[in-house]
């Protein structure tokens, strides 16, 4: 599971040295894609091949799903980290993302995102008070 925030550099080449608990989880390899919210999933490669199962289950005659798969895989790069635990982040991807050189990498369950750190803050402060107030009908069960 990731989970935590950390506050990696993109260096000038394009790469970013994933957080040291994400590693094991993705030594074996990763994809990296659009994800909402203008940021980048991570997910690790078994991971991303379960959750491209689920989707693809959605019908074809569905415009939304249609949308969504498309651009989700268009923008999707797979690449396996090197042994510093470094990943090139493509062009397409970082413009996608609007990253600069200080970014927040956030554990998010079973995918880590990759965010450009001026964009996390803002995200944080703009939903942090509806965090509180979050309802069991948003999350069925959970309270």
């Amino acid at each position: 599971m990731f989970l935590g925030t950390y506050a990696p550099k993109l260096d000038e080449k394009g790469r970013l040295i994933m957080p040291a608990k994400f590693r094991d989880e993705l030594a074996d390899g990763i994809v990296l894609t659009r994800g909402q919210d203008r940021c980048l999933y991570v997910f690790s490669t078994s991971e991303f091949e379960g959750f491209h199962e689920r989707i693809r289950q959605a019908p074809v005659t569905s415009k939304q799903a249609r949308d969504y798969l498309r651009l989700l895989l268009s923008g999707a790069h797979a690449e396996t980290p090197d042994k510093q635990g470094r990943v090139t982040i493509p062009a397409q991807l970082r413009q996608y993302a609007g990253l600069d050189r200080e970014l927040a990498v956030i554990g998010a369950g079973t995918r880590a995102e990759i965010w450009d750190a001026e964009a996390w803050q803002q995200y944080v402060a703009a939903n942090e008070a509806s965090f509180s107030e979050t309802a069991e009908e948003v999350i069925p069960g959970l309270f």
